[in-house]
């Protein structure tokens, strides 16, 4: 799966290349996706790189290759559904206990890439969640073990896209990583805050965050 802004970052480079033969400059990504900083395009560019759409050239400055294309950019991509728009897969229900997908990795600590495709189901107690639509993620990190959440943990989020001041949720920033945080309001501010002291609190414009899903649920394997 595709973030949002890989898919328009790779639509961006495979039209440049089609009209000039030569791959845009890291500026001109950062424009035309309305990025802040050329960070964010290289967290982009090498999440691309790793899913096996784009090759870099060695040797040659600015010099990218698309390799394929995901099938609703007309390219055919092979074994690849690309999904733009972050959208879990429904829960099937069976008897007493509910198969939620397990939709990758979610940072507790530094942010890491957006998240990946399903890896995978969970069977959980139906009594465990209420009403929505619900998915899984494993957590990688640290930074939330004050608020009982530890590295390997499996947490159990609802899907909304706005949550209370003190919440614990799935934050995407930039529309390119996503971290498992604490969030508050302030004013035009959010801040997305730790539960381990050894990590700082991160503020950002309120255009810079998304709420993917609240925390409902945990499941820990001893």
């Amino acid at each position: 799966m595709l973030t949002r802004k890989q898919y328009e970052l790779l639509s961006f480079i495979n039209t440049r290349l089609d009209e000039s033969g030569v791959s845009p400059s890291f500026d001109e990504m950062k424009d035309a996706l309305n990025l802040k900083s050329k960070s964010g395009i290289h967290r982009l560019i090498t999440g691309l790189e790793e899913r096996g759409f784009i090759r870099r050239l060695p040797h040659r400055a600015r010099a990218l290759e698309v390799v394929k294309l995901p099938d609703n950019m007309g390219g055919g991509a092979k074994g690849n559904v690309v999904r733009p728009d972050f959208k879990p897969a429904p829960s099937a229900v069976a008897g007493d206990t509910m198969s939620l997908p397990v939709l990758g990795k979610i940072a507790a600590g530094t942010p890491i890439e957006a998240l990946n495709e399903p890896s995978g189901n969970v069977d959980i107690p139906a009594s465990m969640i209420g009403g929505g639509e619900h998915y899984a993620l494993t957590v990688e990190g640290d930074s939330m073990i004050e608020a009982g959440i530890f590295d390997g943990d499996t947490v159990l989020i609802q899907r909304c896209d706005t949550a209370e001041n003190g919440a614990i949720v799935v934050a995407m920033v930039d529309d390119a990583e996503v971290t498992l945080k604490s969030i508050r309001r302030k004013g035009n501010s959010i801040a997305l805050e730790a539960a381990n002291p050894a990590y700082e609190t991160r503020i950002f414009g309120p255009d810079r965050v998304k709420v993917q899903g609240r925390l409902v649920g945990l499941m820990r394997n001893y």
